[in-house]
């Protein structure tokens, strides 16, 4: 096991030389960072072919591309964001003026999962890059060949005081969470983020965590159910449904939920084949341990669609359940795999009371031509984030925000939101030497208490 404080050491010096303070030192890592990944585009590639079977495309789009976007964001950007921003000041303080200044934390945390490993390791950390932090990144173990190319990535293109990637797993990862940092970001399940935000109190250090949930899909009898099934099977069975937004479950309308099912099905073979598990492109699950806990949730269901699996090579076919019950097993956890339950609703009213008596998911999606619709879903819903009429796409721009909300997470990141979780804003009034108001100086009278409520 690696020395964690000593590695805290060396970046505690490296940040207080000051080096990360500049703007220059940052735009300049992170062009060395841009133009690493982008020589290494096929490594990159590999590894994930390796540790989940992500074909190429799906491979860039998701991963290499979305922090390529990132970074390019960044790069437009992070100047201004790095500027003191003016703030009006009130009367009682003039003559004055007001500023917020960004500062970085300093030492930055990054844990990552193992899903989508190169992404969901290198967005944040082009944010605490930007933003002038230190950082220690740790990916998944799981994602063993995904993970060995970031270590390199961070080894090659970054001074080891400045960013250092640490391997391994529970036994490193708790190490690591005994050191103390001055922000933590976080990306996996509820229990471990527990942990995180426990191991965090200790120093009261800031923590963002991006957690996940059951993300419900709604299907109204307005929706355009071919390009809605199309839709949301392309998200969901996306990295064989291993993705932490992706549709956990869909809840359509009565009266298009048995076509909309005959439509995902289609879809899906369109997207997969007749056979997906021979498909050669198509992701597996990854590991065993996963695998079995897919299987266990499938068992007494109905699947109306899929339902094969392979175990030589960790597949499961994309499954569509009919009939399960909301207090069925598969309704009780985060699906985190191809597995998709379709259950019905009657009315608007109904479906907001099935949706909100569970905890606030990471994403929601709703799929309606009708406006009313639309407005009635986001103003009675509350989620981290999602699409109308569509489904994980809103991740793949820089402007908005990704974070949950309740058991789902706090905090965000992506674009400034990024910038703005890895960076301290100091507010500081700055007061005119040439007068001097003698109001608030004691002795105080009458008068005195008079003008202060008027003003």
């Amino acid at each position: 096991m690696s020395d964690f404080s000593a590695i805290l050491k060396r970046q505690r010096e490296f940040f207080a030389s000051g080096r990360t303070i500049d703007v220059d030192f940052r735009v300049d890592s992170l062009k060395k960072m841009e133009r690493w990944i982008r020589g290494h585009d096929g490594d990159i590639a590999s590894a994930l072919r390796e540790d989940l079977n992500k074909p190429p495309f799906e491979a860039y789009a998701t991963e290499t591309g979305v922090v390529l976007d990132e970074l390019r964001y960044t790069l437009r950007h992070v100047r201004g964001w790095c500027r003191p921003a003016r703030m009006f000041t009130n009367v009682k303080t003039f003559p004055s003026s007001g500023a917020r200044y960004p500062e970085p934390y300093g030492e930055a945390l990054i844990m990552s999962p193992w899903n989508y490993p190169f992404m969901l390791t290198l967005t944040p950390l082009v944010a605490a890059v930007a933003a002038g932090n230190c950082a220690v990144v740790k990916p998944s173990a799981y994602s063993r060949a995904s993970s060995a190319v970031i270590g390199r990535l961070c080894a090659e293109v970054f001074d080891a005081g400045h960013v250092t990637a640490v391997a391994g797993g529970r036994e490193e990862n708790a190490a690591l969470l005994g050191e103390r940092y001055d922000v933590i970001l976080f990306t996996g399940s509820a229990a471990v983020g527990r942990t995180v935000m426990e191991a965090a109190a200790k120093h009261l250090t800031p923590v963002t965590l991006e957690l996940g949930g059951k993300s419900p899909c709604v299907v109204d009898e307005t929706a355009d159910i071919r390009r809605a099934a199309r839709r949301i099977a392309w998200g969901k069975f996306l990295n064989a449904g291993q993705t932490c937004v992706a549709p956990d479950y869909v809840l359509a309308h009565s009266s298009v939920k048995r076509r909309l099912t005959a439509e995902i099905a289609e879809a899906t073979r369109s997207l997969y084949g007749e056979k997906p598990l021979e498909n050669p492109d198509y992701p597996k699950i990854i590991n065993e341990k996963h695998f079995r806990r897919l299987l266990g949730l499938m068992e007494g269901e109905n699947a109306a669609s899929g339902g094969g699996s392979d175990p030589a090579r960790l597949r499961i076919e994309p499954t569509l359940l009919d009939g399960v019950r909301w207090d069925s097993p598969v309704m009780g956890e985060e699906i985190f795999g191809p597995i998709l339950p379709i259950l019905a609703y009657d009315d608007r009213d109904e479906a907001v009371r099935l949706l909100n008596a569970r905890p606030k998911p990471l994403a929601a999606y709703i799929f309606t031509a009708s406006r009313d619709a639309e407005r009635y879903f986001l103003r009675n819903l509350s989620f981290g984030g999602g699409c109308v009429n569509d489904t994980v796409t809103h991740l793949s721009v820089p402007r908005l925000p990704f974070g949950g909300v309740g058991e789902s997470g706090m905090g965000s990141y992506h674009g400034k939101a990024g910038f703005d979780t890895f960076t301290h804003y100091k507010s500081v009034l700055r007061k005119s030497r040439l007068i001097d108001i003698p109001l608030r100086y004691p002795p105080h009278g009458d008068a005195a208490l008079k003008l202060l409520k008027r003003l």
